[in-house]
């Protein structure tokens, strides 16, 4: 059972909190708190500088720490929804798994900067990517960076809480972290949980994303906080899960058969996820299932995707197909 979904801070009980950002599309993700003492854990930072800056002030009202008086950070992975923010944490070590710290530099604020900077001149695909970004403030964005990082299981404390570091990528990217305190039954998920939205895949392999659901599904928690999306329990687990299942068995039917992307795309029928916001993603999807079913890896050189190609594609599909909500 999904909890409400409003923006702001909310108190778990046991010195944890979650902050969250409706709608949880593109860009508006969450970040948890957890305070022991003079001891604290922030889990992730936000898209940009004001969005931290207000999520740092509403949790200095509420705790007394904020950005100055953080001792830990802990980056989930290295999308910019999730560490944008990290310039504002000014005293904190920062920690990453080690195939999360290497991506950190794929896709700098200043490349955000110059996409939508030329987003006017891009017609119909530029007012899409200004309707998915537009909202954002990546000027002047000054990066930290992971300053420890780890792979496999990193067992820290924050006070007198025992706080489990999980390496479950690569999944939905090259590196993804889950942050569990077994004492107070609470996990923070990063991006390997959407809740009621479509999760977008950049690396995979899939099977390893449900493979870290079955892990979560197994943890003895109470409360559970996505990366995108309300709060949640097992049943929300279970729910995303579902559709890994379902993209995974959908995509290989299409690419046994020798379809393109493109054609696979428009070929699908999303059921019961087509009305989930973002539901457009279905096209990164399959692009990186296409690529592991080829036995392809990316190479760290390669951009992280052709944004005309990939971005245009999505906004055709959404609208000619009138895919999910935003």
């Amino acid at each position: 059972m999904t909890t409400s979904f409003q923006k702001g801070l909310y108190e778990l009980g046991n010195g944890h909190y979650a902050y969250l950002q409706p709608d949880g599309s593109w860009g508006w993700s969450n970040a948890g708190l957890i305070v022991d003492g003079e001891r604290s854990l922030l889990v992730d930072t936000l898209f940009d500088e004001n969005l931290t800056g207000e999520m740092l002030a509403a949790m200095k009202d509420a705790t007394g720490i904020g950005g100055n008086e953080i001792t830990t950070l802990v980056n989930t992975h290295a999308n910019g929804d999730h560490t944008y923010g990290n310039g504002l944490v000014t005293n904190a070590e920062i920690i990453a798994t080690e195939a999360g710290a290497r991506e950190f530099d794929e896709v700098p604020p200043a490349l955000l900067v110059e996409i939508l900077g030329a987003a006017p001149e891009m017609g119909e695909l530029g007012a899409y990517l200004l309707d998915l970004f537009g909202q954002f403030d990546f000027d002047g964005i000054k990066m930290r960076y992971p300053t420890r990082t780890f792979s496999g299981r990193l067992d820290l404390k924050v006070g007198d809480k025992d706080v489990q570091l999980l390496d479950v990528g690569p999944a939905h990217t090259a590196g993804d972290t889950l942050a569990f305190c077994p004492q107070d039954r609470v996990v923070y998920t990063g991006d390997i949980l959407f809740i009621d939205g479509t999760p977008v895949m950049w690396a995979g392999p899939i099977a390893n994303w449900i493979k870290a659901c079955d892990l979560l599904l197994e943890l003895d928690v109470d409360h559970i906080v996505p990366g995108h999306g309300p709060i949640t329990d097992k049943a929300g687990v279970r729910k995303m899960q579902g559709y890994l299942h379902f993209i995974d068995r959908q995509a290989r039917q299409r690419f046994d058969a020798g379809m393109s992307v493109e054609e696979a795309a428009f070929d699908i029928d999303l059921g019961e996820y087509r009305d989930w916001p973002d539901a457009e993603r279905l096209v990164i999807n399959l692009t990186t299932l296409f690529r592991e079913y080829r036995g392809e890896k990316r190479d760290e050189n390669e951009e992280l995707v052709d944004v005309p190609k990939v971005f245009g594609l999505m906004m055709r599909l959404k609208k000619e197909r009138g895919l999910g909500r935003r």
